[in-house]
């Protein structure tokens, strides 16, 4: 008989940098009745052998050939031999508590499907970048936002598996957005909520499969907003989204932004002037016409108060 209550669904590709301090962060939890079911897609580094490398009846793993993450995120909810389902990515890392605070919510709020949570963000190698606070906590505050903000961080959330299913699943064609299409479909199901506790700590790293949409075309970032606006996605507007994602999320292009954007973090949430201009810099190397990363070097010999005033004032405006 499975006494699991937890299924702590996992997707892997390629992560072998990674995966080992994901997997010990997951096995280190107090709460302890779990299966941490990995899907590796089709991983051509060391992936499998690390995970093969921990003894712990609690793991079980999946083997597929590469198919994305939809699929491997399908395939786990199929395979899941819990109600609860707890998303996990395998460049993360689960902070103290975070499974029995995200149990304890569900098992006291039956009418809640989805319980999300803060983080703190790290970079590649772990230096700590900011806090990220929620965008809405409570269920009516997430609907108001729920098309125009993805509600929850994906790899910070426990949603009841059933309702999930009930609501479609990961969609296919929605390449980079396929949880925030999610979200609104599972509005139907049932409630929402964020918790004000950070749950997780998410790695930014040129590999992650999302960049800042700053770095995006016009074309992608108008398709994805018709695409959550109308709750799906076609097989055309699929096709559309993957040939974009290919063309226009390359490696170089997926370092130059990761590089921006952990300059912006050491500039304006966590106030490292030196560190941020070296990573504006290497922004700069790769992509020399992107004019605002050399506007932004500059800001970094600034004075705090100033920039944060700038910023301030930015987002008002935005």
């Amino acid at each position: 008989m499975n006494s699991n209550k937890i299924t702590i669904l996992m997707p892997a590709y390629n992560t072998a940098t990674y995966i080992g301090e994901a997997i010990s962060s997951v096995l280190a939890q107090d709460f302890e009745t779990f299966e941490l079911l990995i899907i590796d897609d089709g991983s051509t580094d060391e992936t499998i052998n690390i995970i093969r490398s921990y003894v712990d009846n609690r793991i079980r793993i999946i083997r597929q050939e590469h198919s994305g993450i939809s699929v491997a995120l399908n395939r786990g909810l199929q395979e899941a031999n819990t109600n609860y389902i707890a998303r996990f990515d395998a460049d993360d890392i689960c902070l103290p508590g975070r499974l029995r605070k995200q149990y304890d919510f569900l098992e006291k709020n039956p009418g809640h499907v989805i319980c999300g949570g803060e983080a703190k963000y790290i970079s590649e190698d772990g230096e700590y970048l900011f806090d990220f606070k929620c965008p809405a906590y409570s269920h009516e505050e997430l609907l108001v936002i729920i098309k125009q903000t993805c509600p929850f961080i994906h790899s910070a959330v426990m949603y009841r598996k059933e309702a999930v299913l009930k609501a479609g699943g990961y969609c296919a064609h929605a390449y980079n957005f396929e949880d925030h299409i999610l979200w609104i479909r599972l509005a139907s199901q049932g409630k929402f909520c964020n918790l004000q506790e950070q749950l997780i700590k998410v790695r930014f790293n040129p590999s992650s499969a999302t960049i800042d949409e700053k770095w995006c075309s016009k074309e992608f970032n108008s398709l994805k907003r018709k695409i959550l606006g109308q709750g799906y996605a076609s097989a055309e507007d699929g096709e559309r989204l993957k040939l974009l994602v290919q063309t226009q999320q390359t490696k170089d292009i997926k370092e130059g932004a990761y590089h921006a954007l952990c300059g912006k973090k050491f500039l304006v949430n966590n106030h490292q002037p030196a560190r941020a201009r070296g990573q504006f810099s290497r922004a700069i190397k790769l992509h020399p016409a992107k004019w605002e990363n050399y506007v932004l070097y500059l800001l970094s010999y600034f004075p705090e108060s100033l920039i944060q005033w700038l910023y301030r004032k930015t987002k008002t405006q935005s």
